[in-house]
């Protein structure tokens, strides 16, 4: 009954599991799980509680999540944006709170006050979460202000899901130069399934975060339809087609997200993962 469901996006154990499969899979008992939201910039979700493996995905500061268990310092919990469930430091994690603006630039800073010459309390990501109390406007440069003081620039900042660019493509290029970051999905590292995710949420759009599952998004057209947006899937890589001759992707062999020529793209990848496996468009 159980391995109909994929671990990533379901919460089941043996001895625990979401509530809302209950009668699904089996487990010792079942939990409704509790709000809770990301309280560090970028907080990395496991596979498993042990900081020593690999990393799945990581969730942003403000992004919300249902919290299943906690044990040893690690909490079991599934995020609200795209469903998917590991674990995380239990201290990553805050009570839930209403996000009222989320992140727009690629990267910012949050100060201890309204004062760009201050030391820097730490950098927040694209498409992090925050609660504006108040505003404020020193030397001409307006500042969001936050619970406790801190504040960010006002002009990286716009009101949850507003969409500052609804093309999504246009967004992914501000990636450009951002290093690789296997599971990566922020602005810091990235991967290539965290590309086209984060780049779609900014556009107002959800889409799966891994490639795998992102191959079965939209709908299946061929390759002499390719024009910009459509999305590009080899095994275990997905990039986006920018204009009919270029693709943007993150991947391992610049280790950044970069541009590359589609046809050469396709003749280098083709030793380690020969030929793509599908073309997919969003609709």
């Amino acid at each position: 009954m159980t391995a109909q469901f994929d671990r990533r996006l379901h919460a089941f154990r043996p001895d625990l599991a979401d509530a809302r499969l209950k009668g699904q899979v089996e487990a010792e008992r079942f939990a409704e799980g509790e709000a809770a939201c990301i309280a560090v910039p970028v907080a990395q979700l496991r596979p498993v509680p042990d900081l020593l493996r690999g990393i799945d995905t990581e969730l942003l500061f403000g992004e919300t999540v249902r919290v299943f268990d906690r044990c040893d310092g690690f909490a079991w919990v599934q995020a609200d944006q795209d469903g998917y469930v590991g674990y995380l430091p239990e201290a990553m994690l805050s009570a839930a709170a209403t996000a009222t603006h989320w992140i727009s630039a690629p990267r910012t800073f949050v100060y201890p006050q309204a004062e760009l010459r201050k030391p820097v309390v730490e950098a927040l990501s694209i498409g992090s979460r925050i609660t504006v109390t108040g505003e404020a406007e020193t030397r001409g440069t307006r500042y969001f202000t936050l619970p406790g003081g801190g504040a960010v620039i006002a002009n990286h900042c716009r009101p949850v899901g507003e969409i500052a660019d609804a093309d999504y493509v246009a967004i992914a290029g501000r990636f450009l130069e951002t290093p690789y970051l296997w599971g990566g999905r922020s602005g810091f590292g990235i991967d290539c399934s965290g590309l086209v995710q984060l780049s779609l949420m900014m556009a107002g759009k959800s889409a799966p975060r891994d490639s795998d599952m992102q191959a079965g998004f939209g709908a299946s057209i061929s390759r002499e339809e390719l024009r910009r947006g459509d999305l590009v899937f080899w095994k275990g890589h997905v990039a986006i087609m920018e204009d009919e001759e270029t693709i943007l992707h993150a991947n391992g062999h610049t280790m950044t997200v970069s541009r590359e020529n589609f046809d050469a793209a396709v003749e280098r990848i083709g030793w380690l993962y020969e030929r793509p496996t599908g073309y997919r468009r969003i609709a």
